[in-house]
């Protein structure tokens, strides 16, 4: 809202501030989130496998705490990779934040068995023993 007073000088300048460009740039900036936020995922991209028709886990959290196993021997919490020596160490700060110890595993296919039980293994061994093993649905053709 913007007024004038009258001081008798020949100025006449108001001292408004347009913010029709902040709008713009603000519709723009939400419009841009919109748009990207489906698109980000929890972990790193592996080969998952699939498996046979089953019900989805329901999530307790909006944010899960996804592990990631790879086929190059590392854990992956969210995008930071972890020996897994040195995976109970990582997690612990990290599950001193929630309020439940929830973990979700994504296992690439061509992982070997041993590497899968020895995350699972480490996960029981600190406590943690609400696990979600995530995989893709089982393909219609395939059965």
């Amino acid at each position: 809202m913007a007024f004038h007073l009258d001081d008798g000088s020949d100025d006449r300048h108001m001292a408004d501030i347009n913010v029709t460009p902040l709008v713009d740039v603000m519709l723009v900036l939400l419009i841009i989130f919109m748009v990207t936020a489906p698109m980000l995922h929890q972990g790193m991209e592996v080969n998952l496998p699939q498996s046979a028709e089953t019900e989805e886990i329901p999530l307790r959290v909006d944010d899960p705490l996804v592990l990631t196993v790879r086929t190059d021997g590392l854990v992956w919490i969210r995008d930071q990779s972890v020996h897994p020596s040195r995976l109970l160490e990582a997690l612990e700060p990290i599950l001193a934040t929630r309020d439940d110890n929830q973990v979700f595993i994504k296992g690439d296919k061509n992982i070997t068995y041993g590497q899968f039980i020895e995350v699972v293994g480490l996960l029981h061994a600190g406590n943690i023993t609400n696990i979600g093993l995530v995989a893709e649905e089982l393909s219609a053709g395939r059965s």
